[in-house]
């Protein structure tokens, strides 16, 4: 049998894990461990060297780095493990600090994101494996970035021109949270419950349409991480785009 590979997730808050990748990633093969950005060591070599290095989410800003110094050891170890072409995927906070790590600006947005929408794929994201997004994905952001300029534009929507990018082979950063369980969500509106109040955003609205979405965004989820996942495990392969790598 193949062995096993290790992959880290850095987590900001403990709701926003890796949700509907989680069983992607035990049928794909990958052992995963977590670690919590706030109180965990990130220069630990086992984060450094990790076959695959999944960013999450969190409600803080990549600028906000005076009040979390730990969001520059982060850039520090992106920076690295992105020169070296690692494997490393980075969703909502996650992307933005890639972005930085590439050396772009993050900063707030002209509007807040909260809600499902959809996404438009460019001619290289249909090349991708993002090509396989059929139906709406969650948005939940205030915040964008420039385009890295090493770094090839995946999906853009009408809010923001930078909704996802592809970094080398094998870096893909995603603005919107294709891992949201729609099951897991209610911690969400709990947590979030301050930011959800602020934007006015109805919870009942926002459940109602997550529970219409349930079976479609699961099984796109699927379809585009396990097209990622194997993209990554066979460096010559198609599924995936590369970014002059």
């Amino acid at each position: 049998m193949r062995p096993r590979r290790s992959a880290i997730a850095i987590r900001h808050v403990a709701f926003e894990d890796l949700g509907l990748l989680a069983p992607i990633m035990e049928r794909a093969g990958w052992n995963v461990s977590f670690c919590d950005a706030p109180v965990d060591d990130l220069s630990d070599p086992a984060i450094r060297d990790a076959d695959l290095l999944i960013v999450l989410g969190g409600p803080i800003g990549v600028y906000e780095t005076d009040n979390y110094p730990f969001l520059t050891t982060e850039i520090v170890l992106l920076e690295r493990r992105l020169a070296r072409g690692l494997p490393t995927l980075g969703i909502c906070l996650g992307a933005q600090l890639m972005a930085r790590a590439l050396g772009s600006r993050v900063f707030p947005g002209g509007v807040k994101e909260i809600g499902w929408g959809t996404v438009d794929l460019t001619q290289e994201g249909k090349s991708s494996s993002l090509r396989a997004l059929q139906t709406e994905v969650l948005h939940w952001h205030g915040d964008t970035f420039d385009l890295p300029g090493s770094a090839v534009r995946l999906a853009s929507n009408a809010n923001y021109q930078n909704q996802a990018f592809a970094h080398g082979r094998n870096a893909l950063a995603l603005q919107f949270h294709l891992e949201a369980d729609p099951r897991q969500l209610e911690e969400w509106y709990v947590g979030h419950a301050a930011e959800l109040s602020a934007a006015k955003v109805s919870i009942p609205e926002l459940r109602a349409t997550t529970q219409r979405l349930a079976r479609p965004v699961a099984a796109q989820a699927e379809q585009v991480f396990g097209d990622w996942l194997l993209g990554i495990a066979q460096p010559d392969g198609a599924l995936r785009y590369s970014a002059g790598a």
